[in-house]
């Protein structure tokens, strides 16, 4: 796992909305997710929505989202994602088809228990991609 700066938490009742086209550009983000990237909404809007990837995120798990959503259904799940100045942040993230191609994600703060879990889970496949 690395470590890029150092770990932000949601507060339980932060919610982080953004919705993206079905190339994975941005095209809205709501006041709560510009303050927790650290990016204006200038800098996200219009940029592909792995500006915010961390790179412990294994590959596997976008390829099940973008396969999940591209039929038509819901996606949940633990993400990683890095701010502007290279912190990092943790969420469990549902992904909603929404209207023509466009995709809404919805994230709130995930457990340190959570995070635990899939720290390990996403290390294990990591090294099973050779990442």
């Amino acid at each position: 796992m690395q470590i890029i700066g150092e770990e932000e938490f949601l507060d339980e009742t932060s919610i982080l909305v953004s919705e993206t086209d079905s190339k994975g550009i941005i095209v809205y983000a709501d006041e709560a997710f510009v303050k927790f990237s650290e990016y204006s909404l200038e800098e996200l809007i219009g940029k592909n929505h792995n500006i915010i990837r961390h790179p412990d995120m294994p590959k596997a798990a976008f390829r099940d989202l973008w396969e999940t959503v591209k039929k038509g259904d819901v996606w949940q799940g633990f993400v990683k994602n890095k701010t502007k100045t290279g912190k990092f942040y943790w969420v469990y993230a549902t992904i909603f088809p929404f209207g023509k191609g466009n995709y809404l994600s919805v994230r709130k703060k995930a457990t340190k228990e959570e995070v635990e879990k899939y720290s390990a889970l996403y290390q294990q496949m990591r090294l099973r991609e050779g990442q």
